[in-house]
């Protein structure tokens, strides 16, 4: 299937102006144009352990027409509203859906509102979009490509699987009266390919450990490169805090101390780690100290009479000699960057995620998706947030995609560097950030 957009030229890769600060991607260069800045640091010598999505495109995806994000171990995704900044997170979370096995309507109900608004149907009266992308790991950079057709029917009418220059799996949508899309795999035995088909609602790519034996050397790559993407894509947690539903006491264990996306439940999950990882709780501490209001001293909770509800406070002086503040008196900001904090304190044993439970969690990467990541923020609490990201996500057990507006507070532009206000180091200075402009002209 393909989709064409009215006026507009055929397939025309756009690649974002990108700045970076402390990362190489696999490729040994950014995506960008010839004003963006180049990465020098040779290739390590050897493929990551971790398997982490490295790419996204966005061929055919709402506003995006042919654009490709590099992702590093820390992204920010900027530029004013209309953009296409959270469009980029949702086809990053809809991917991991159905990397997870969730059918096609499950991973993406608002599919309609994906499909480019100048394109036209084709002579059987088909629509849809194309999105995909790149995850490096053990088996080197694996591509995943998705033509998903959501008018007449929504369904996958095509989907690629390609590692080191060779299509591995390749599915194609070849009768529109059957519920199933023909798929062909590498097998590289007495038979080159294996033909069978699959369900046309669910991702081909996380069907493959089930239909493949690993038999041959051939099956054994296809298997590799399948899992790889699957893990790569599985371990994401969405974040999008809500002050609002943040302010009232709340149950204790009514969700097994596990922070849900829209952080509503903040001090059950506080109360948890402040009894099971008190180092932990003692990091959150000096991190509020330095983004909120006032001197704060510690991050402390009130237990309800009947030990049934918990509310958080803040901490204003050693032993009690101040009044402590209530989480519902903080600001909106002050309670999103604390939300933020934890969950990267934190981990999937903390955090409302789908763990891959048959691989190691030392050999997974959970990636933190957080739109408007500056909303409510100061320049203070943005830096803070930054470095603290940068430190979490450099062990590789972490990594965050964010947007943020067309400009993080407190900073400016100078040639291809961006500043402080105040001439001090902007964000870029933040090892291991990448920070995709998706602001400049794409016509």
């Amino acid at each position: 299937m393909t989709t064409t957009t009215g006026g507009t030229a055929p397939d025309r890769a756009y690649h974002p102006e990108v700045r970076v600060s402390g990362f190489v991607p696999s490729q040994g260069r950014t995506r960008g144009p010839d004003r963006a800045t180049r990465a020098t640091v040779p290739l390590p010598a050897s493929a990551p352990a971790r398997p982490s999505l490295t790419e996204l495109r966005l061929s055919a995806f709402g506003p995006h027409r042919g654009t490709v994000l590099p992702l590093g171990p820390v992204t920010l995704l900027r530029g004013p509203s209309g953009s296409g900044k959270s469009t980029a997170l949702r086809a990053y979370e809809a991917l991991a859906c159905l990397a997870s096995g969730a059918g096609l309507a499950e991973a993406l109900p608002d599919a309609a509102d994906h499909v480019p608004e100048r394109s036209r149907p084709d002579g059987q009266g088909r629509r849809g979009f194309r999105i995909g992308c790149t995850v490096d790991g053990p088996a080197g950079p694996v591509a995943l490509d998705l033509a998903v057709q959501v008018e007449p029917a929504l369904r996958i009418a095509g989907e690629r699987l390609t590692g080191r220059g060779r299509t591995l799996l390749a599915t194609a949508l070849r009768d529109p009266g059957r519920g199933t899309v023909h798929a062909e795999w590498h097998t590289a035995g007495s038979t080159p390919v294996t033909r069978a088909p699959l369900p046309d609602d669910l991702l081909a790519t996380a069907l493959l450990p089930l239909r493949v034996a690993g038999k041959t050397k051939g099956q054994r790559d296809v298997l590799a490169a399948a899992e790889q993407v699957v893990v790569g894509l599985r371990s994401v947690f969405p974040c999008d805090p809500r002050p609002h539903t943040m302010r009232e006491p709340v149950p204790i264990g009514a969700s097994a101390g596990r922070l849900r996306r829209d952080c509503r439940n903040l001090a059950e999950v506080l109360h948890r780690t402040a009894n099971e990882c008190p180092r932990r709780h003692a990091r959150l501490a000096a991190f509020a100290a330095a983004g909120c209001a006032g001197p704060v001293t510690g991050l402390g909770l009130r237990e309800s009479v009947d030990g049934s509800l918990v509310r958080a406070v803040l901490e204003r002086a050693a032993h009690g000699a101040s009044p402590a503040t209530p989480f519902g008196r903080l600001g909106e900001g002050e309670l999103r960057y604390l939300a933020l904090g934890l969950v990267l304190l934190t981990g999937p044993a903390v955090l409302t995620v789908d763990p891959v439970d048959e691989v190691p969690q030392a050999m997974q990467t959970l990636t933190v998706l957080a739109d408007g990541l500056d909303r409510g923020l100061d320049s203070r609490q943005v830096r803070a947030l930054l470095a603290l990201a940068g430190e979490i996500c450099g062990s590789g057990h972490m990594r965050l995609v964010a947007t943020v507006g067309e400009r993080v507070e407190g900073e400016r532009v100078v040639g291809e560097r961006v500043v402080g206000e105040r001439g001090g180091t902007g964000v870029p200075e933040v090892p291991g950030l990448t920070v995709v402009d998706l602001g400049r002209d794409r016509t």
